[in-house]
């Protein structure tokens, strides 16, 4: 894992509840919720982190971070880029409208058109 790339996500999702979860933005109240360590990672996925600041927040988080706290995020990286709900950049990357937040915090409306004009469609 190249901790000096940047990550941003590829699919909505939303926050709703107190668990992240995919989100489709035509039917926002169908969601697929994520294990917790997929939902952190893809929650911050905005482009203008790199894999090693994650890692730096996430260690941060606790007194002792856990010894395969790398090992564990990588997995999760490689399964969430393999699934195309996020990828890897070696610049900064700034997320369309509908990508930067998650669905409970977007006009809906304003979104499908910004998803349309941009031909966004996720499968």
């Amino acid at each position: 894992m190249n901790t000096a790339q940047f990550f941003y996500r590829c699919a909505t999702f939303t926050r709703e509840n107190g668990k992240v979860a995919l989100a489709d933005i035509y039917n926002p109240s169908h969601t697929s919720e994520l294990e917790e360590w997929f939902g952190v990672v893809i929650s911050l996925a905005d482009g203008v982190h790199t894999l090693q600041e994650l890692l730096d927040y996430l260690a941060g988080r606790y007194d002792s971070a856990p010894e395969n706290l790398k090992e564990t995020i990588s997995s999760v990286i490689d399964r969430l880029t393999e699934g195309g709900i996020i990828k890897l950049h070696d610049t900064k990357v700034e997320l369309p409208y509908y990508l930067a937040n998650p669905v409970e915090e977007l006009d809906i409306e304003k979104a499908k058109k910004l998803m349309e004009k941009d031909g966004y469609v996720y499968h």
